[in-house]
């Protein structure tokens, strides 16, 4: 079954190759998520255990946690922005490619 987005291409006879799915963006947004809030409570545990109190590690935790998931989390953050720019390329795409057919000065 084609999908509503591939529809124009089909009846174009274009074929932009395999789409990005959902399912791909989705599960490389919550990788780096949980990777994002494991990163944070693997300090805020360690700065606990160290002998701080627990809103203090808390805080300082957020504090370390952000470079460190710049550093540490580059590529799970590249694939998650990859996935976007994707998405974002093929509705770019299919909305053209409507605009274009749609356009009523077009001779086509």
């Amino acid at each position: 079954m084609i999908s509503p987005g591939e529809e124009g291409l089909a009846m174009s006879g274009q074929s932009s190759g395999p789409r990005p799915g959902f399912g791909s963006w989705l599960g490389s947004m919550w990788l780096y998520t949980a990777l994002r809030f494991g990163l944070f409570f693997a300090l805020w545990g360690l700065l606990y255990l160290i002998g701080l109190k627990a809103l203090p590690a808390a805080a300082i935790g957020l504090i370390l946690s952000v470079p460190l998931s710049y550093v540490l989390l580059g590529r799970p953050r590249a694939r998650m922005v990859a996935q976007i720019e994707a998405r974002m390329s093929a509705h770019r795409e299919a909305r053209a490619e409507l605009d274009r057919r749609l356009d009523p000065h077009n001779q086509d």
